[in-house]
């Protein structure tokens, strides 16, 4: 069968041979953990101990303050040593609390596993998901009980589960799914049963061929679930671009969302960490991210707890390979550069990637030569040479009418110009001030 696909995109270099076939390992836990208390889209959680506390593994450490939120727990048990503003991988500092380890893992007393989930109401069930801290681990991280429970007139009829992993160098739901397959086809039934979807789609990209193998053998017993190959093209895992391969359906522009058209998008890690809370009662307090790039001795899969700093999981990976140039929080096109290392792993780190010092280089832009190549890339249908160059004349009323609100903040654009246009760096920019604007707006009426 051909490999479904999207208008669009591009195919910068894999780089996954670094760790595709190595298998998960549990990073040692660290002497410190830093968990910061905003690690999902909306409300920022409230501390709920003080310094001086002696906290157990899996204990609430935050409370979630609003619907879109969810509460952090602790990775480690120990002593809180301090609560207050540090390194967040979203880029400056943010509440956080630091817990020092005591080695010893001293748990609380996991919440009951739902044994049969068949007689369990949705609401009851998100409640659970919620308690224990779910969120998207595919990067966005919107809390993942208000994605389960949908408007009634948005009825939602498919549910699809993200196998894709389209970024470079990242391997960790492609392990996840070779070494964890069960658990996440228990989780996905639940997605689906909360959802009341009429069947459920796994799509994953062709260059995962073992994962595809394995993820068919563990669902041949559920007719509802298909398991869907994918053309390798990048963002083929971005949630619109998938909705348009599996099912040729088109996303609305913002602030439209998937359930408009009747499906919802999880993660493989969310689907297994939703089973981890279903059927073992643990809060997410870890997750596999793939560390690895050219400033790495041993690019490793690591299991590993939230908190985790960036300089703890490089030394668990034989340390710097030489002098490192860059340090990127996800993949290369989407992830975000960090200023240290003294920065925090948090429920969304897919990866962390190090490119050595002498492979990491910014090219001057130069003035756009109009090639179009920006247009063709594009997955969702811009103009970004056009917006670009609106922006450039201050003229971002006439870009926000332009569309440039629709912008994902993939890439493409940028990796394929050959005038090496900061073109995401634009569009990044003039989406904050449109924001900013329509607050200040909302403020006042």
């Amino acid at each position: 069968m051909r490999a479904r696909t999207f208008p669009g995109g591009t195919h910068p270099p894999e780089n996954k041979h670094f760790t595709e076939n190595k298998p998960i390992e549990r990073a040692q836990p660290p002497q410190r953990v830093v968990i910061p208390l905003s690690q999902h889209i909306g409300a920022p959680c409230k501390p709920v101990v003080k310094v001086g506390d002696i906290v157990k593994m899996g204990q609430k450490i935050g409370e979630a303050q609003g619907y879109v939120s969810v509460p952090v727990h602790s990775s480690v048990s120990g002593k809180v040593v301090a609560i207050g503003p540090a390194w967040h991988p979203l880029g400056g500092k943010k509440l956080a609390i630091t817990i020092e380890n005591d080695g010893k893992d001293e748990a609380v007393e996991p919440l009951a596993p739902i044994e049969d989930i068949e007689g369990v109401p949705a609401k009851e069930l998100a409640a659970r998901i919620c308690e224990m801290g779910v969120v998207g681990m595919g990067g966005a991280t919107f809390p993942t009980h208000v994605k389960l429970l949908p408007p009634k007139e948005k009825p939602i009829d498919t549910a699809i589960l993200n196998g894709s992993e389209c970024e470079p160098y990242l391997t960790a739901d492609h392990r996840l799914m070779l070494e964890e397959s069960e658990r996440i086809v228990r989780g996905f039934g639940a997605v689906i049963k909360i959802l009341s979807a009429k069947r459920g789609i796994i799509g994953i990209e062709a260059n995962k061929p073992d994962a595809i193998r394995v993820m068919r053998e563990s669902v041949e017993a559920l007719g509802e679930i298909e398991v869907v190959q994918l053309l390798v093209k990048y963002p083929q895992g971005g949630e619109k671009q998938l909705i348009k391969a599996l099912l040729g359906r088109e996303v609305p522009p913002p602030p439209g969302l998937p359930m408009d058209v009747g499906v919802v998008v999880q993660n493989v890690g969310t689907v297994a960490a939703i089973a981890d809370a279903l059927f073992a009662g643990r809060p997410l307090i870890e997750r596999v991210c793939t560390v690895s790039g050219s400033g790495v001795s041993e690019p490793k899969n690591l299991l590993v707890r939230v908190g985790t700093l960036a300089s703890d999981l490089v030394a668990q990976c034989g340390g710097y390979s030489g002098t490192p140039g860059k340090i990127i929080f996800g993949g290369p096109m989407m992830g975000i550069a960090q200023a240290t290392d003294e920065v925090a792993v948090i429920k969304g780190t897919s990866g962390v990637l190090v490119f050595d010092q002498q492979d990491t280089f910014i090219r001057e832009p130069e003035p756009c030569i109009r090639c179009g190549r920006c247009v063709d890339a594009c997955p969702i249908h811009l103009r970004p040479y056009h917006l670009a160059a609106l922006l450039e004349n201050g003229r971002l009323g006439d870009a926000e009418a332009e569309s440039v609100m629709d912008c994902i903040e993939c890439g493409c654009c940028a990796y394929v110009c050959p005038a090496s246009r900061w073109l995401v760096h634009l569009f990044k920019s003039a989406k904050a001030e449109i924001m900013e604007r329509r607050r200040r707006a909302k403020s006042a009426a």
